[in-house]
């Protein structure tokens, strides 16, 4: 936050923009999402559409976050193994960004096959922790 409002007083105060903080600044970004993302994942705070789960019956619903936890699993394992082929590309052949200060790639790469393991791995622990439920309800229901 600090180098993005030093980055914009610089530039509009004193017409002066440096080399390195547009990529630093993107960079930063990227990495937050992506390393922050898992941690959404944990505290249910992900922006999401759950009109029809709400209209839905309890087993529905269970079976309904199932799924959609199994299919976010399924990406999220897809694109670990992507990013991981994406960054060890850029490491192999020492890419570079195409600006003055010609950052190495597989630096701000890393974040991505990082997060989307993270993010694979509170995915697997979400499925647990719906099977587990489902299966807590199950048996209070034919204790009663």
């Amino acid at each position: 936050m600090v180098i993005t409002v030093q980055m914009i007083f610089l530039r509009y105060a004193f017409r002066a923009p440096t080399i390195w903080q547009t990529d630093f600044v993107i960079f930063s970004a990227t990495a937050a999402v992506f390393l922050g993302a898992p941690y959404v994942l944990l505290t249910r705070g992900h922006v999401g559409v759950d009109v029809i789960e709400i209209m839905a019956a309890p087993p529905l619903r269970r079976a309904l976050g199932l799924i959609g936890a199994l299919l976010g699993l399924v990406f999220c394992l897809a694109m670990t193994v992507a990013s991981l082929l994406f960054f060890h590309e850029a490491y192999v052949n020492e890419w570079r960004t195409s600006s003055v200060a010609a950052i190495v790639l597989w630096v701000p790469l890393l974040p991505l096959p990082v997060g989307f393991g993270l993010l694979s791995l509170q995915y697997v622990a979400e499925i647990v922790r719906r099977i587990g439920g489902q299966l807590d309800s199950r048996l209070e229901g034919d204790a009663a």
